[in-house]
């Protein structure tokens, strides 16, 4: 039986946040997309520039492309995760998938060392394969958090994971930083690093976390046993109209989030005017720190509000936030306009992350299946990026232009704000057990 006021494995779930978040910043966000950008793109004899690809023999820009190839890893996690769940809560060994998500994640960042152009089809499988692993490996890592905490706790526990996150993954990327500009370690480098980082810190986080947290009959199990959990969870959850509505709205408002947070520096490269020196190219580095540190901030402040005015008006006011900043960023055009930008993203980024995931922890009824819940959540999410990814790369496709993608975005906002307003009124301080 698990000791849900055990500190010392509280602090070490929330510190798998610092061992993976370096994918998402160093890979997804600050030093991949710009070296993409750069060895995706070619001069024309005229002087201009040639983004354009070809893969498996049909053209698309890079940033199309790169869109759609994320989009597709999300499709697949959203299919795999729920089976694996389901199996990982009949096994009652959740640590199994985590670890090897994990693992098959950091390799696959690790192998983004050989990208090359001129095998573009094999290059972007690593890119495939390390979102498929770091974000199959968060359902069963979501999965602990109703396991190792009380619901009055969620809120801070889940915000201590995104800011362990954003201080690790931040401390790695100006390490990134310094090889780069003093050292001169060629950027590819870092894609190693972010293995040995994951791999290293995540073992911390294996070592301290239990394998069995609830005993099944493991004979009996079977693949499809996965899908046979999450057709049950449904059947729970379509009676239960908080848990309903509630990942109704976070389901269209986290495909804005997650976009952004996936395009945000490939749109500042093609749409900002960063000069032609290596100090534009840091500046947009620089800008993704500046939303590490925000974020910080942003998700103890967002912790500190939920408990005066309660999850869904915080997060209400988060998502208006987020609207506000698409409209912002339709007319950016100088870095410091970026700069700008980043701010407001970084602040609430870290707080509508950690507040959601917390929220739906806190609702969640009496149960044993934790990652088969969570496995409903991440599959919501996933296939909520692969909307946004997709649209963000057709509407860049037909119309010429990245920035035309921010109204898909704001439409995004908007709609999902309206369906927290639909959320009923809830005790926040208990867990979900009545069905309405």
């Amino acid at each position: 039986m698990i000791d849900k006021n055990d500190k010392k494995l509280q602090w070490a779930w929330a510190f798998y946040d610092w061992a993976n978040s370096v994918y998402p910043l160093v890979i997804t966000t600050a030093i991949f997309p710009t070296f993409y950008q750069a060895v995706t793109t070619t001069e024309n004899g005229d002087g201009t520039l040639n983004e354009k690809v070809e893969f498996f023999g049909y053209l698309f820009s890079n940033s199309e492309l790169y869109s759609y190839v994320i989009s597709a890893s999300f499709l697949v996690v959203s299919f795999l995760s729920p089976m694996l769940s389901g199996l990982a809560d009949y096994w009652g060994n959740k640590k199994f998938f985590l670890k090897l998500f994990c693992y098959v994640g950091a390799l696959s960042c690790g192998s983004l060392y050989f990208f090359n152009i001129e095998h573009l089809e094999l290059s972007m499988i690593s890119v495939f394969m390390a979102s498929i692993g770091f974000w199959g490996s968060l359902v069963f890592y979501n999965a602990y958090l109703p396991e190792i905490a009380e619901p009055q706790d969620h809120d801070k526990l889940s915000a201590r994971g995104f800011s362990l996150g954003y201080i690790g993954s931040a401390i790695l990327l100006i390490i990134v930083l310094v090889l780069i500009m003093v050292g001169g370690m060629n950027a590819r480098w870092s894609f190693v690093l972010v293995m040995f980082w994951w791999i290293g810190f995540a073992q911390y986080t294996l070592a301290k976390l239990p394998s069995f947290t609830y005993h099944n009959n493991a004979e009996k199990v079977s693949f499809w046993k996965g899908i046979q959990e999450l057709k049950k969870v449904w059947d729970e959850l379509k009676h239960i109209k908080l848990i309903k509505r509630y990942l109704l709205a976070f389901f269209v408002y986290s495909m804005g989030v997650q976009t952004v947070l996936l395009m945000a520096v490939l749109f500042a490269a093609k749409e900002v005017d960063w000069g032609d020196d290596a100090a534009g190219k840091t500046g947009l580095i620089v800008s993704v720190l500046i939303i590490q540190f925000i974020a910080i901030i942003g998700a103890g402040v967002f912790s500190r509000l939920s408990k005066i005015f309660g999850n869904i008006i915080v997060l209400k006011g988060a998502v208006s936030m987020w609207f506000l900043t698409c409209i912002w960023a339709y007319f950016i055009v100088t870095p410091i306009d970026f700069y700008i930008t980043a701010a407001i993203v970084g602040f609430v980024m870290g707080g509508v992350q950690a507040l959601s995931r917390s929220t739906y922890s806190k609702v969640l009824p009496e149960t044993e299946d934790h990652a088969s819940y969570f496995s409903f959540y991440d599959v919501l999410e996933k296939l909520g990026i692969v909307i946004g990814t997709f649209s963000y790369g057709i509407i860049e496709g037909l119309t010429g232009s990245l920035r035309n993608s921010i109204f898909a975005l704001g439409a995004f906002f908007v709609v999902g704000l309206i369906l927290l307003y639909f959320v009923p009124k809830h005790d926040w301080s208990k867990p979900t057990t009545v069905v309405e």
